[in-house]
């Protein structure tokens, strides 16, 4: 499935739309840098299907991504958004703004997709978590996500 022609609108009623993940059990996997951790998704009416993935550092705390992908039939998939840690920069490229290490989310847009870059390009700056656990909770809170347990930071008690 080509995705030229997704449209703003269709990326946030996928994001809207009721899920549950049907694994909530799924293990933390080692490799020789990161723990990851991968969910199965399922829109409530099981039209859709999506994977939210946990990615942390483990010697940089706060290097860490967590993200749902839409995987449509037809077998490409594409990231809506990652909620990503503030252990590096990121250029908004149509923007021509930066992101300088906070914590981030990236949005897929139909701009991105339009410009020819990578679709999740677009970021914005948080103060909703400081950590993965604080982002995964953010995650499943903002994407409309039920069937797991998640602890949400509270950063703003910290200035």
């Amino acid at each position: 499935m080509a995705f030229e022609s997704l449209t703003d609108q269709r990326i946030q009623q996928l994001l809207a739309m009721k899920k549950r993940i049907t694994n909530p059990t799924a293990r933390m996997v080692a490799d020789a840098n990161h723990d990851k951790k991968d969910f199965i998704v399922e829109s409530e009416d099981g039209s859709e299907r999506f994977r939210l993935f946990v990615r942390q550092n483990k010697t940089v705390n706060d290097d860490f991504s967590c993200g749902l992908q839409w995987l449509p039939a037809g077998g490409e998939s594409l990231i809506l958004v990652r909620y990503n840690g503030s252990s590096h920069e990121h250029p908004n490229h149509l923007e021509k703004s930066l992101v300088s290490f906070e914590c981030h989310i990236h949005k897929t847009t139909e701009r991105y997709i339009q410009a020819n870059l990578k679709p999740e390009g677009f970021a914005e700056q948080t103060g909703d978590y400081v950590t993965c656990e604080g982002a995964l909770h953010q995650l499943v809170t903002d994407c409309n996500i039920t069937g797991i347990q998640t602890t949400a930071d509270h950063p703003q008690l910290f200035p």
